[in-house]
């Protein structure tokens, strides 16, 4: 486990002890971030213990307050807290999407599902899953052939792909955190995402699932383990709904 990896988990334990804790400016408003959404609490105290801990590796661009540090040849793109409006709302779906990028390559990235502990990593050697409270134990993640849905972020503002979707009986989930969707993206039938592609919602996520089938402009993303499924729903979103 490299460095960086050991800096990102261990600011994942911190920010997780942290809202065990509960405190309550975690859940005051404050100003627009750099990323067009008003900040919470939550998210202000988790980018600064991110930066803390990850400023060392590189320069750090996080949605709440842009760049933390002058962008650089290696940089660190963060989300503290993707689906901040879910931990307000005490959904148990948000977390910490990091990825380090070198030369505009991504190297290593991780994402962690605060909620229950999950955590997503992969480096250029290395792809595997561990959790907050067992980080030293590494799981290899496989396809989960079972599954029965996909997810669909942000489905509520294109009802008309909804209504297709449901025609050919593509059930979906509209969880609210786009980067930890990404990152699930071998556990369900697909993940799709259209709207505003921002690098702290999207960088660790695409890289985590690059093994995927993977559509990826910037009108909409679209991440599948099957090819036929990848195709038909390809197919859906651009000769039916653009």
């Amino acid at each position: 486990m490299s460095d960086f990896v050991n800096a990102a988990i261990a600011a994942c334990q911190e920010i997780a002890a942290l809202l065990e804790e509960g405190d309550s400016s975690l859940y005051l408003l404050h100003e627009e971030g750099a990323g067009g959404d008003i900040s919470n609490g939550v998210d202000l105290k988790a980018e600064a213990i991110c930066f803390n801990r990850l400023s060392p590796y590189g320069s750090v661009f996080s949605e709440e307050s842009g760049w933390m540090s002058p962008e650089s040849s290696i940089n660190i793109i963060l989300d503290p807290i993707d689906g901040s409006d879910n931990f307000i709302s005490r959904l148990p779906y948000y977390g910490i999407s990091i990825a380090r990028v070198t030369e505009g390559n991504t190297t290593e990235a991780l994402v962690c599902n605060l909620a229950n502990g999950d955590i997503f990593v992969r480096t250029q050697n290395e792809y595997y899953t561990t959790t907050l409270r067992a980080s030293s134990q590494k799981h290899e993640i496989t396809i989960n052939r079972s599954a029965k849905i996909g997810l669909f972020e942000k489905a509520p503002e294109h009802p008309d792909l909804v209504r297709k979707l449901m025609e050919k009986k593509l059930k979906f989930r509209s969880p609210g955190a786009l980067a930890l969707s990404l990152a699930y993206a071998p556990y369900v039938k697909y993940v799709l995402f259209l709207g505003t592609m921002r690098p702290y919602d999207i960088q660790a996520g695409l890289y985590l699932s690059e093994h995927l089938y993977v559509f990826n402009d910037d009108r909409y993303i679209l991440m599948c383990a099957d090819k036929e499924l990848f195709e038909q729903i390809r197919s859906i979103v651009e000769k039916e709904y653009f």
